[in-house]
């Protein structure tokens, strides 16, 4: 029976998503178990600058994977011909991968698969199938977008977001420093989350977002930073819609971590535990790559700020 009455829960909010038209799920891992479940795809060739749990997730779907190499300029350096089965698991880092790079990258291998993980606001391309993260870039507790023309036959369980919420509504309220124990808690559960539907909660949540405040918010943060820091930077990287972060390469990228946390600015390593068969040059990046906030939180004297601070470090 449906319930009348009693309290209030969070409004329905009646704006719209980013990507209505495309495959909701829980994760953008899970993005991926959906297309190797669509694709029936048997091994996939995955950069070794990138997440474990890629590997972790090929290894939990029963998906052989092999490594392969990233070059400076964030290509793929891959001779192999891929047989049936087999597809190019690419990473647009930073977003700086241009769509006749990607589309170049496909009449190449055929098979690949685009990892737009930290390039929310590209739009896919017609006929690749393409992963996109929503807590990436937005106060939300999970969830993901897949373009693919394939599909399941089974429709998705719907999945509940109400208990990783937490550290969401925490940092919203307090800071971050008091909820990272949580939000570290929370990360740690999605290495074995099950694939299932977007829940009606991220659903909602990412139906109240102002998406072309946000998107240009992040170009202006990003331009204040390439403004200042570009001719110091020995990454050429260029303006994206949207951006995810600035990526600042530093000699001594450990210390300067280090001291600028002491200073309350939170700076990511995103990958890591890149593994063995990684080139020094990867190693060199995981460890050395600064990736700056750019996002909507802030305004660009916030950025004229993390650069002085950032100066004082080097």
């Amino acid at each position: 029976m449906k319930e009348i009455g009693g309290y209030f829960g969070l409004e329905d909010f009646a704006g719209r998503e980013y990507y209505p038209e495309l495959v909701a799920v829980n994760h953008a891992n899970n993005g991926l178990a959906y297309l190797i479940k669509a694709r029936k795809i048997r091994k996939l060739y995955i950069p070794c600058w990138l997440c474990s749990s890629v590997a972790g997730l090929c290894r939990r779907e029963g998906c052989e994977f092999e490594y392969y190499h990233a070059g400076e300029d964030f290509l793929p350096e891959f001779g192999v011909t891929l047989g049936e089965g087999e597809y190019l698991y690419v990473v647009n880092y930073y977003g700086q991968l241009e769509d006749d790079v990607i589309l170049e990258l496909r009449a190449r291998h055929g098979n690949i698969i685009l990892d737009n993980v930290q390039a929310f606001f590209a739009r896919p391309i017609a006929g690749i199938d393409t992963l996109y993260s929503c807590r990436k870039f937005f106060g939300v507790p999970d969830g993901g977008y897949v373009s693919t023309e394939a599909r399941l036959p089974e429709t998705l369980p719907v999945d509940v977001s109400m208990n990783r919420m937490k550290h969401v509504l925490g940092r919203f309220e307090v800071c971050a420093s008091e909820y990272y124990a949580d939000f570290a808690a929370n990360e740690k559960t999605y290495r074995d989350l099950e694939l299932r539907g977007m829940s009606k909660l991220t659903h909602n949540l990412l139906r109240a977002i102002d998406y072309e405040a946000v998107r240009r918010k992040r170009e202006k943060n990003f331009g204040v930073l390439h403004e200042l820091l570009g001719e110091t930077n020995r990454l050429k990287v260029h303006a994206v819609s949207g951006p995810y972060m600035y990526p600042y390469y530093c000699e001594d990228g450990v210390r300067v971590r280090r001291e600028l946390q002491a200073k309350k600015i939170y700076i990511s390593k995103l990958w890591p535990g890149v593994p063995e068969e990684a080139s020094d040059m990867e190693k060199d990046y995981a460890e050395n790559i600064l990736p700056l906030p750019v996002d909507q939180r802030y305004s660009p004297e916030d950025m004229r700020y993390v650069v002085g601070e950032l100066r004082s470090c080097l």
